[in-house]
């Protein structure tokens, strides 16, 4: 009895820290989604998320196995005082990730200030295998980190693969609540946008500090999570701050005007 109790609650803790670490996850999925024909795009996001599930489930197999040699360094670089780096497979993968979501949110962004007229600019608009293709991508390298956090807290890999399934349907049900939210507020699509910088930002540091990077002796410190939400909420909360304050300056502008 105290085996069933004690793997219920590592269950649940599971299922919540797959949720508190796979925010970041879910606005990507949720803006990237947003490229696809509005009517096609729960489809896309079923489909992408729903494949992540089962290599994450192959993540976890394989990680549970192989997760020493991860950490195993390969590569070390040096060039005096200026640049030293120790890689491991680790370290890799979160750059990578973490400087394509860089790419990825800097080209939106760029494209949002762009001076062109939305329909006179020839962009094609990517297809709905490439849209699954980098939503599955993108997952796997954002679970790394919350499967190693899970394998930390147990050693049981049913109760490891079923908070993953768990986690898997609610990002389901969550990714089409942000989209449709992020729909009817289109406003907050720039802000979400700048979100996802900061994930990247957040990913790099990692990666950084994972493959031990040092600049001109200093080394690369990682964001932590806290740090994430607390720069989020201050983002939200500027964001809430400027939308009224706009919105006092319409009013009064429309009194003005029509006063005169």
């Amino acid at each position: 009895m105290d085996t069933i109790l004690s793997g219920l609650i590592t269950l649940v803790l599971l299922v919540v820290l797959q949720a508190v670490l796979g925010f970041d996850n879910l606005l990507y999925i949720s803006l990237e989604s947003k490229k696809a024909p509005k009517e096609k795009q729960g489809k896309i996001r079923l489909i992408g998320i729903s494949l992540a599930i089962i290599l994450r489930i192959v993540l976890l197999l394989a990680l549970y196995n192989l997760i020493h040699q991860l950490q195993d360094p390969f590569l070390h670089l040096e060039f005096g005082s200026y640049f030293s780096t120790t890689m491991n497979v680790h370290s890799i993968i979160v750059l990578i990730g973490g400087t394509f979501i860089l790419y990825t949110a800097t080209k939106e962004i760029w494209h949002m200030m762009s001076l062109e007229e939305e329909e006179t600019a020839e962009t094609t608009p990517p297809s709905s295998k490439s849209i699954i293709f980098w939503i599955v991508v993108m997952n796997v390298i954002f679970s790394i980190d919350s499967i190693l956090s899970a394998m930390a807290l147990t050693n049981n890999l049913w109760i490891m693969m079923t908070a993953i399934v768990i986690s898997g349907i609610l990002m389901i049900w969550l990714s089409d609540k942000v989209s449709t939210f992020l729909q009817k507020n289109r406003m907050y699509e720039v802000l979400g946008l700048f979100v996802l910088l900061v994930v990247g930002i957040m990913l790099v540091t990692e990666g950084g500090h994972l493959a031990h990077i040092t600049i001109m002796g200093n080394p690369i410190t990682p964001m932590s999570k806290t740090t994430f939400y607390f720069v989020l909420g201050i983002m939200v909360l500027v964001d809430i701050v400027q939308g009224k304050y706009q919105k006092k300056l319409s009013e009064k502008k429309a009194l003005k005007n029509g006063g005169e």
